[in-house]
Formats: structure tokens, sequence, C-alpha cells
């Protein structure tokens, strides 16, 4: 379920949709989930899975994973991103791998391409860079600052 289109004005970008996880020989579960983009954090996607009431796992990695990997694999250490055929039909195969344990969560191509289409309204590719308040992050890495 995607929320209406984003205006340009818009500085962040939300999209429900459901996860298909793969957990070692387990049988596939179906969990709610979101993607959620911040103009103010422009290279970065959050996934989360599950909901506010039973709690979320919380996934960060880099946008480019995720529009890279509806075309090609891509990634390596603790996320990888594929395009792939299941038997629910065209997916993007995120693997989010951690110390306790890694598993292979299925989203709908679509729903991907809808999420990347509203954020590219959002901070078209490219430009990135331009939303980087730099003074900011230096004061904050420096400690001399809010």
């Amino acid at each position: 379920m995607n929320q209406p289109s984003s205006r340009a004005a818009e500085t962040r970008v939300t999209c429900e949709l459901v996860v298909h996880v793969l957990v070692g020989g387990e049988p596939q579960v179906s969990l709610p989930a979101s993607f959620h983009y911040q103009r103010s954090d422009p290279y970065a996607v959050l996934l989360s899975i599950g909901t506010a009431s039973t709690g979320t796992v919380d996934w960060i990695f880099a946008l480019d994973l995720l529009r890279e990997g509806m075309s090609r694999p891509v990634g390596e250490g603790a996320v990888l991103v594929a395009p792939r055929l299941s038997s629910r039909g065209a997916v993007v195969r995120v693997v989010v791998r951690s110390q306790v344990g890694s598993a292979a969560l299925d989203i709908r191509t679509s729903a991907v391409a809808d999420f990347l289409d509203r954020v590219h309204k959002v901070v078209p590719p490219g430009t990135e860079g331009s939303c980087v308040d730099i003074d900011h992050l230096v004061t904050r890495l420096l400690g001399t600052g809010a």
C-alpha cells in the first residue's frame, strides 16, 4: 500500500509493503514492512520489518543498493540486493546479515519501483549532495555544537 504521491516540497517518503521472509530452512513468512526515506539523509533508506505494536527490526542501507539491485546483484557485507523471479513473480531480494544470522527478504519489484519513483521526486538522482548540510555534520563530528 503506497501513500499518495510525493510532492517536490515533501522531505520524507514512506511506503508500506509486505516482505516475504526466508530464514534458514524455515517456511516462508509474510510480514508487514515499510521503506522510509528522508531528504536530510539523502543516501540512505530505512527498511522496517514489523509494526509499532509488535516491534520492528530496522535495517539502514544505501539507497544506491536498492536502486541498482533492481537490475543486478549488488552489495557485500551486511546487505545484498538482487532481482529475482519467485513463485510470486518479479521480486527484489534483500539479504540482511548480522552476527546472529541472516534472512532473505523478497519484496515485489513493483513496490520497490514505486518507492524509488517517489524518492526521486523528492531528491532526483545525482542531486543528493545538495541536501547534505556539511557544516552541521562537521559541527556534530567535532562535538562543538548541537
